[in-house]
């Protein structure tokens, strides 16, 4: 039986209007209109806040407004591709954005300025053959800086990113850097505009280290290197003379990662956070030249704050959900900007003040339930859930039931793998529910969020180690809880989630795992290497331990591809044709080899999306279609 949901209707007025009945189709199409707020960026003088406002437009576009007052939101694009927001410009009177062709991540870069909002300018070209990262403009506008794996010279693509220096004048590109092996890197200029700081992994896959280099390419030095395997990331401080990073510690037992300031011309470092029981997930600066340390300890992220006026760090977290600091609003040291959200509100921009409990949440910054015909207790609640693995580990995940108990379930799967799920709103999730299935959001082995010792737990075996029985424990685990019966269970994510999907379905019996529909997902890892993105591939070697060369049989035994004959459950394949990450030669090959041996398969394609399902309408499509599918192969809902 499905289930419905009482809500309650608001004209803008805020007046309430009637209470309906919204049954899952309807709850569907209110998710698919509900904004959620991404990549949220204060300007340098933090009179502006600009954000990626998804669901708000048949695509994604970057919306603006001053950080005081009443001012409705402004949208700066209206396009119908999904935009990025790269930064701001120097001065504030605009911003960087970035658009790629039907999510092939192949950008091209505009200027939108707060005095022309739609009017796009473009700093690049259009569909360009390499791939683009980041983009920040010089404090006199006449230069761009960006990474690119791409030989201007030669008119060659290269499997390095290399940091260019273009002349939006002349259309003069420089290589200033040079990489020797492909990583995804992002250049920052500094507020002076006389450094560029960039991240090179040269040494070893799995690490990363920083450098900096004059914008005309002199002096190009490393300055941060914590070990060859030891990953490094930096950001500017407002001064543009110090640089706040974070930084593996991998020779402590536990691993862990620290927090500290390094000054570009002396070399000094001093550490922020240099403590083994903080479980550091990111560090960012605020225009004010505070340092936001962002902890996330059993998958609940809660920030502190460093002030360089006290030199002392405090905790800035709400009693329930996450809020990110951005830092305050201009003229307003009393008043913290930044983005707030779980699983019953969607990432928002808000406003919050310390008070002697901690954090006091207030307003939405963009009123985004005049938005929706939903409310919070629309939406269903997380719960944490956890089991044992096979070797005795904990695992965590986060639990929505489905009322009353279905007793089936779908297993969502994130992707990654270096990543974690939390108690954030997921409409795929939130619909699953509506549909009548309890959904388990599993955080394996190699997530974040559990501490750098559980992050690299994944590399012991490798992909397709103990870590898909993490997952297929907590299949089991729903069994034993009564929240699903054996053969009642289904698998389904994106990305690394779609991997997981097709090896627990080529290795799990039906009784375990009934049904998979990978996303997006890498069947054959070899192929995946060769077709990938380049600064993708040292990911694989990290993960692996090498190349498909060096470790050839790691590379056959953990490909879904060659297990495909032992499918005895339900398969639906979904895919984004132009996918650079996890190719569609993956779904190429899998099909034949399927055929072959004669196991059945539904397949789902979208012609106009990449690596992951992202469009409202397509995942309006999409979300119907997992329903309908396991649906089918779990069969219906008790009670």
């Amino acid at each position: 039986m499905l289930a419905v949901f009482q809500v309650a209707v608001y004209h803008l007025s805020r007046e309430r209007v009637e209470v309906t009945l919204m049954d899952p189709e309807r709850f569907l199409d209110a998710l698919m209109r509900l904004p959620q707020a991404y990549m949220a960026k204060l300007s340098p003088d933090a009179r502006h806040v600009a954000w990626v406002w998804y669901r708000r437009h048949p695509a994604a576009d970057v919306f603006a407004r001053p950080t005081a007052g009443e001012a409705r939101p402004l949208a700066l694009t209206r396009t119908p591709e999904n935009t990025d927001l790269l930064a701001w410009v120097p001065d504030g009177s605009g911003v960087l954005v970035a658009e790629d062709v039907q999510g092939d991540e192949r950008a091209q870069i505009f200027r939108v300025d707060l005095t022309a909002p739609q009017r796009l300018l473009p700093l690049t070209e259009h569909h360009p053959p390499y791939f683009l990262r980041g983009g920040e403009l010089s404090p006199d506008g006449r230069y761009l800086f960006y990474g690119a794996n791409y030989d201007f010279a030669r008119g060659e693509v290269i499997e390095p990113t290399w940091i260019y220096r273009h002349d939006l004048r002349t259309g003069e590109r420089v290589a200033i850097a040079r990489p020797r092996r492909p990583v995804w890197t992002e250049p920052r200029l500094n507020r002076q505009g006389d450094w560029v700081l960039y991240t090179r992994a040269d040494r070893h896959p799995a690490g990363r280290q920083v450098h900096l280099v004059r914008p005309d390419g002199a002096q190009d030095r490393e300055i941060l290197n914590f070990g060859d395997r030891a990953k490094v990331w930096a950001r500017w401080m407002p001064d543009g003379r110090w640089v706040v990073f974070s930084a593996d510690h991998l020779d402590h037992d536990p691993p862990y990662v620290r927090v500290g300031l390094y000054h570009v011309e002396t070399g000094e470092i001093r550490w922020l956070l240099d403590d083994p029981t903080v479980y550091v997930e990111a560090a960012w600066p605020t225009p004010q030249g505070e340092v936001v340390v962002l902890e996330v300890r059993q998958a609940r992220a809660r920030a502190r704050v460093w002030s360089p006026t006290t030199g002392r760090m405090r905790l800035l977290a709400p009693e329930h959900g996450t809020f990110l600091p951005l830092g305050h609003p201009a003229r307003d040291p009393q008043t913290w900007l930044g983005v707030y959200y779980r699983s019953t509100h969607p990432r928002d921009l808000v406003t919050a003040r310390e008070t002697g409990d901690g954090l006091a949440v207030g307003p939405s910054l963009t009123g985004v339930w005049d938005l929706t015909p939903l409310r919070p207790e629309d939406l269903t609640p997380a719960e944490d859930f956890r089991w044992r693995s096979v070797d005795g580990l904990e695992i965590q995940g986060w639990l929505y039931r489905a009322r009353p108990n279905p007793k089936r379930a779908i297993i969502y799967i994130h992707g990654g793998p270096t990543a974690h799920s939390e108690d954030r709103l997921n409409s795929q999730i939130q619909y699953f529910v509506a549909r009548g299935f309890n959904v388990l959001d599993v955080n394996y082995r190699g997530s974040t969020g559990f501490g750098l010792a559980f992050q690299e737990a994944i590399k012991e075996d490798g992909w397709g180690g103990r870590e898909q029985a993490d997952i297929a424990e907590g299949a089991k685990a729903l069994i034993q809880a009564g929240l699903a019966e054996p053969g009642r269970v289904g698998v389904t994510g994106t990305s690394y989630g779609g991997y997981s999907a097709w090896f627990l379905i080529t290795h799990y019996p039906p009784e375990v795992i009934a049904a998979a529909a990978p996303i997006c997902g890498m069947t054959d890892l070899v192929v995946d290497y060769e077709t990938t993105r380049p600064d993708l591939r040292p990911y694989s070697e990290e993960m692996m331990g090498g190349s498909p060369q060096e470790v050839p049989e790691k590379y056959y035994q953990r490909s879904p591809i060659h297990f495909v004959q032992n499918i005895r459950g339900h398969l639906l394949i979904v895919q984004g044709l132009r996918d650079p990450n996890v190719t569609p030669e993956n779904v190429r090959v899998v099909r034949e080899r399927l055929e072959a041996h004669g196991i059945p398969y539904d397949i789902l394609v979208f012609e106009d999306e990449g690596h992951g399902i992202v469009k409202p309408e397509n995942q309006r499509v999409l979300y119907k279609a997992l329903a309908d599918f396991f649906d089918r192969a779990l069969g219906p809902a008790n009670g």
